[in-house]
């Protein structure tokens, strides 16, 4: 018999953290994990979009380290010292800063400030870095209420969007479109 996707127990709005503390949909712990499962969603997307197989596989790690991230954020606090979930490490961000300096070496100087589009592979990877900022402002709004998510979690997310800002200039490179220029009103 197949399990059930429904459970009914947050028809009332309510829904558990890992470690079984009831809180509200609405919690700012609920809030975070959601928009890092957001951002997986469009890293797919992004991956979905790429030909390029290197990137697809550095896309994939990151959805591993996004799953990694989620299971950290929903945990409650309390309770995650007596439960065995994945560990984040220094490593996967020096992963990312790699992965930027490897595309950087290729990438002709950015002298103007550069507007999402182009091409959709292009504009789906702003759209991901622009959802990984805002999962970057949940985590410190959790952290500025004084409730904890783990320092290399902002860490690595703050490196995620460089990341993803790199690689839609690298996209636009490996497709040949060029780059869409910020022209400012100056009249």
């Amino acid at each position: 018999m197949a399990l059930k996707i429904y459970t009914k127990t947050g028809d009332l709005g309510k829904t558990s953290l890992i470690g079984g503390t009831k809180v509200s949909k609405s919690n700012l712990r609920i809030e975070a994990y959601g928009t890092i499962d957001e951002l997986n969603s469009h890293i797919g997307l992004v991956a979905d979009y790429n030909a390029d197989e290197q990137t697809k596989n550095t896309l994939k790690e990151i959805q591993d380290r996004l799953f990694t991230i989620g299971s950290s954020l929903a945990c409650d606090p309390d309770k995650e010292p007596l439960m065995k979930i994945p560990d984040l490490k220094e490593t996967d961000i020096v992963f990312l800063e790699n992965e930027i300096d490897r595309m950087n070496e290729v990438l002709p100087t950015m002298r103007s400030f550069i507007l999402p589009g182009g091409h959709v592979a292009v504009s789906a990877t702003h759209v991901a870095r622009c959802v990984c900022r805002r999962a970057e402002r949940l985590c410190v709004s959790l952290q500025d209420h004084e409730l904890f998510v783990e320092a290399l979690v902002i860490k690595y997310i703050n490196r995620l969007s460089d990341y993803l800002f790199v690689l839609a200039r690298y996209t636009s490179f490996k497709l040949n479109v060029p780059e869409v220029i910020w022209k400012p009103r100056t009249d």
